[in-house]
């Protein structure tokens, strides 16, 4: 369905587009709050905003889809569900970008992608976006209010996206699937970062070396080489390390610790990788090997100290 409404005259419309309604804060000198929470003791204007917030709390869905088992908090979310799962109908239109949407808020919202507007301010710190709802969300890291409670453990959160990810901590559900392999998750991101392993995608670029990474955090931690920035400093001694994984390694030789034990021996040792070349003595595995006369060895320092009768190479030297 074709819709003719200029998109300009849309976004002058007052809509509201958000889980929780806020007024402005001239509003709300002159409305009085008069139904109040009891869970979080906010305050709204009528009972039935009142009413359509404390649905944030219980989790009551009343308004069920008969087509799928979904079930939304709110009418037209439900609407909008049924458009775009079940007919497909987009019948808002941007005439920037020819994008289709199933709700006249989501094409407003869009219009500011191209618009660049944000029309909503932080009173505090002037901070300003595109969306209500994100002001809102940006509100409470100053307030450090959190109304979304997770029934197990009673931990709060700032967001309803938020509470929805700590859940699956609780319930174990993974549902972002890898269309590659079998490996599932419980974050979005994680699933992105996953496919960077079929993809080879290497996003994060070191900007002095050009070498890419896969991992902000790892080029993060590349970028140390070139600054020779040690932030990892040992608490026992002098010595500092870019990376806090060599700092765990080191410490283990003020505390003795040896956590990667043979399964066949018993041996214990600080480093993975020493009790990886240990396992070679029981497996017989040798999988260095010289490429002049095939001969194989356990680790790769035999192999350079045999590749030398080849060479006829003699690097150490008498004082």
């Amino acid at each position: 369905m074709a819709v003719d409404a200029d998109i300009d005259m849309m976004v002058k419309e007052e809509i509201e587009v958000h889980d929780e309604p806020v007024l402005s804060q001239d509003v709300q000198v002159s409305v009085k709050q008069e139904w109040e929470c009891n869970q979080c003791v906010q305050g709204f204007p009528s009972n039935s905003l009142l009413i359509r917030h404390q649905r944030t709390h219980t989790g009551e869905a009343p308004y069920h889809c008969t087509q799928c088992d979904k079930a939304f908090s709110r009418k037209g979310n439900l609407i909008g569900h049924k458009m775009r799962a079940h007919t497909g109908e987009l019948p808002y239109q941007c005439k920037q970008c020819g994008m289709g949407f199933s709700r006249k808020t989501y094409i407003i919202e869009h219009h500011r992608v191209h618009t660049g507007e944000k029309p909503y301010e932080c009173k505090q710190c002037n901070k300003a976006f595109s969306q209500k709802g994100t002001l809102m969300r940006h509100q409470r890291t100053h307030t450090g209010k959190k109304p979304y409670q997770c029934d197990q453990c009673d931990k709060g959160f700032s967001n309803k996206s938020c509470l929805i990810r700590h859940q699956r901590t609780h319930t174990g559900e993974k549902p972002f699937e890898c269309n590659q392999c079998d490996k599932a998750f419980s974050q979005n991101k994680d699933l992105i970062r996953h496919q960077r392993i079929h993809t080879g995608e290497k996003p994060y670029e070191c900007n002095q070396c050009n070498k890419a990474f896969s991992l902000k955090g790892n080029l993060m931690k590349h970028q140390r080489t070139h600054s020779g920035e040690k932030l990892c400093q040992c608490n026992q001694c002098d010595k500092a390390f870019s990376l806090n994984k060599d700092l765990i390694r080191h410490q283990r030789i003020h505390t003795g610790e040896k956590p990667y034990e043979c399964n066949q021996c018993n041996k214990a040792f600080s480093l993975k990788g020493t009790l990886m070349r240990h396992h070679r003595i029981h497996t017989g595995e040798k999988p260095f090997h010289c490429n002049q006369c095939d001969k194989g060895f356990s680790n790769k320092s035999c192999l350079i100290r045999h590749q030398w009768t080849h060479s006829g190479e003699k690097p150490y030297q008498c004082d």
